[in-house]
C-alpha cells in the first residue's frame, strides 16, 4: 500500500480515542481544512468523545417518541459521506488497486459523496473527477472545485443518476482510473453498518428506554441504511424505514420522476441496499422538505411564536440541517406517529450535512413560492398519510425489490449468482465481519 497520507481504521473512526494521543491531539487542533491529519477526524464523535446528536423538541415534532438526530455537518468536508469515500479509497489502497501518482480517482455522485471524494483525494494526493448531474446546488459544485476536484456533469438532476453510472462506464475503459463506486462497493456498507450503526445505538442511550425502536433514512446510495443492520443486530424488534420523494417513488411502487431532495431518490435499488432489513418505505413530498428547511433556517421567530416556545428555543437547530436532513426528520416524525410510539421509544435518524450547501435552494424556493408562511408548518411537520407508508416485510415485496435490483445491476455487468447471494443475510454479515481483517492490514502497513 502506497499513500501520501495514512488514515484511521474502522475501529478508530468509531472510537478515535484509541488513536495514539499525539495523532488525536493533532487532529483535534488542525486549523487547516486541507491538512491530511483531518483524515483522523472522520468520526461521529465530538472532542468530548460523545456522539454528536440532538433530540428534537417535542413541541416541534408533535409526537411522544424521542426523535434522535445524528449530526453530520462536523465531519471533514461537512458531511458524513466523507466516511465511505475514505473507506472505499483506503480499502482500494490496501488491495493494491489504487496508488497516488498513478491513478485518478473517479467519484460518481449526486453531491456529498462527490464532495467527500474530492476532499479525501486531495488529502491523499490523488487527482479526482466527480461525475454528477448538472441540476444540483451551486454550493456542491463550488466545494468540489475548492478541493481541487474536476467536475464532469451529466444531463438532468438527482433522479437521473443512471446517466451518472453510464458515464462512469466510460471511465472504466482506462485502467488508470479507479472508481469509488458508492452505489456498488461494500466499504460504503461497512462504514455505515459499523461506524454509523454503533454511533446511532450509543446516541440513543440516555434517552427514553435507551434502545432504538426505529431507524429512518432516505437512501441515495443506501449506505446509511446499513446502520439499520447493526441496529437490528442489537435490537431485533427495531424497524427500519427507507424514505424517498413522492415524486420519485422507486422503492414504493417502481415510480420514477424528478424531485428537489438532493442526495436521495435515485430511480433504482442500489447494489449495496440490503432490502432484507428494510421494513417500511415512506414517500415524502420534496417541497415539504425544502419548506421545512426554510422554516427552521429563515422563519425561526415565527415558528417559536406559533409553537408557544420561548424566543431562542430553536436557535440551536439553525445551520444543522440540509434538505435531506429535513426529509429524514419528517420521516421519523411520521413513522413515530404511524407506529404510535411512546415516550420510552427512540427513533434515530441522520442529518447528513448542514445548511451551508443549500442557500441557493432556498433562494429558488422564494422565487417559486415567495415568503413561506408559518401556516405551512401544519402541512409540513404535521402532514403525511398512512397511504404514504408501505410495509415491505411481506415476501412478495422483498421479491419485487430484489427483481428491481437485478434489472438495474445485470445491465452493469453483475452476475445473477452474485446478486442471488445478496438475498441471504449471511452475505451481508460476512461483509461486516471483514472489518477486523481490514483494520489489521491497515495497522500493519501505516506508519503513525
Amino acid at each position: 500500500m502506497k499513500s501520501t497520507a495514512p488514515g484511521p481504521t474502522y475501529r478508530e473512526m468509531l472510537h478515535p480515542e484509541l488513536l495514539p494521543p499525539g495523532i488525536r491531539n493533532r487532529a483535534l487542533a488542525a486549523a487547516d481544512e486541507l491538512d491530511p491529519i483531518n483524515l483522523f477526524n472522520i468520526t461521529w464523535r465530538a472532542p468530548d468523545r460523545g456522539v454528536r446528536h440532538l433530540v428534537l423538541p417535542k413541541e416541534l415534532t408533535g409526537v411522544d417518541a424521542n426523535i434522535v438526530v445524528l449530526v453530520g455537518r462536523h465531519f471533514p468536508s461537512g458531511s458524513h459521506k466523507v466516511g465511505p469515500a475514505y473507506s472505499t479509497l483506503m480499502e482500494g489502497e490496501l488491495a493494491g488497486e489504487i496508488e497516488p501518482g498513478v491513478h485518478t480517482v473517479i467519484g460518481p455522485s449526486t453531491g456529498n459523496f462527490g464532495i467527500g471524494t474530492a476532499y479525501v483525494s486531495r488529502l491523499k494526493g490523488y487527482d479526482a473527477v466527480v461525475i454528477m448531474p448538472e441540476g444540483m446546488s451551486t454550493e456542491r459544485y463550488q466545494r468540489i472545485q475548492r478541493y481541487g476536484g474536476t467536475l464532469d456533469l451529466t444531463p438532468g438532476s438527482e433522479s437521473d443518476v443512471i446517466l451518472v453510472l453510464e458515464r462512469t462506464e466510460h471511465y472504466k475503459k482506462d485502467s488508470r482510473n479507479k472508481i469509488l463506486a458508492q452505489f456498488e462497493l461494500l466499504p460504503n456498507y461497512r462504514f455505515h453498518r459499523y461506524v454509523t450503526g454503533r454511533s446511532a445505538i450509543e446516541a440513543a442511550q440516555g434517552h427514553g428506554n435507551g434502545k432504538v425502536s426505529a431507524f429512518v433514512s432516505a437512501p441515495g446510495s443506501a449506505g446509511t441504511l446499513a446502520a439499520g443492520d447493526e441496529i437490528k443486530a442489537h435490537f431485533p424488534d427495531a424497524v427500519i424505514c427507507a424514505l424517498e420523494p413522492k415524486e420519485c417513488a422507486t422503492l414504493f411502487n417502481n415510480g420514477r420522476g424528478t424531485h428537489r431532495i438532493e442526495g436521495i431518490g435515485d430511480k433504482m435499488v442500489t447494489l449495496i441496499h440490503n432490502v432484507l432489513t428494510t421494513d417500511y418505505v415512506m414517500t415524502i413530498h420534496d417541497d415539504d422538505c425544502v419548506v421545512g428547511l426554510d422554516l427552521l433556517e429563515r422563519q425561526v421567530p415565527l415558528l417559536e411564536s406559533l409553537l408557544k416556545m420561548a424566543q431562542g428555543s430553536l436557535a440551536h437547530l439553525e445551520g444543522v440541517f440540509g434538505v435531506s436532513g429535513i426529509c429524514n426528520i419528517l420521516g421519523a416524525i411520521r413513522l413515530a406517529h404511524h407506529l404510535q410510539l411512546g415516550n420510552a421509544d427512540n427513533v434515530v435518524t441522520i442529518a447528513t450535512d448542514g445548511f451551508d450547501r443549500y442557500p441557493s435552494v432556498l433562494a429558488d424556493l422564494h422565487t417559486r413560492r415567495g415568503h413561506t408562511p408559518a401556516a405551512a408548518f401544519e402541512e409540513v411537520f404535521r402532514g403525511g398519510s398512512p397511504q404514504d407508508i408501505l410495509d415491505v416485510r411481506p415476501c412478495a415485496e422483498k421479491k419485487r425489490l430484489f427483481r428491481y435490483k437485478s434489472d438495474v445491476w445485470l445491465a452493469f455487468g453483475y452476475s445473477r449468482e452474485y446478486l442471488a447471494q445478496m438475498q441471504s443475510q449471511s452475505f451481508w454479515d460476512a461483509q461486516f465481519a471483514a472489518i477486523d481483517e481490514i483494520d489489521r492490514k491497515l495497522e500493519a502497513v501505516r506508519n503513525l
